[in-house]
């Protein structure tokens, strides 16, 4: 079972991830208390609004970040599943 983080706001994309049989974990938008659990998880799910991560420019992990700006939640899950085999 792939493990991911979906920001805050994308309510939508969570509920559809879990119920294709991801496990989900909302993350918020502060960084202090996120950062360390990054590397728990297969892929990272952001808004528009936090394109780099929620802020960090120099993120020191390979886990794929997917923008779901404009994206359906059945795209973000094609975008995990292509990206995290």
């Amino acid at each position: 079972m792939k493990k991911v983080a979906v920001e805050k706001g994308l309510s939508m994309v969570a509920d559809y991830l879990t119920s294709q049989g991801f496990s989900v974990e909302l993350i918020s938008e502060e960084l202090e208390s996120n950062a360390a659990k990054f590397n728990g998880f297969d892929a990272i799910v952001t808004a528009d609004y936090n394109t780099n991560v929620m802020g960090f420019s120099d993120t020191a992990t390979e886990i794929p970040v997917i923008n779901a700006s404009g994206l359906t939640a059945e795209e973000v899950k094609n975008m995990i599943d292509e990206q995290t085999k």
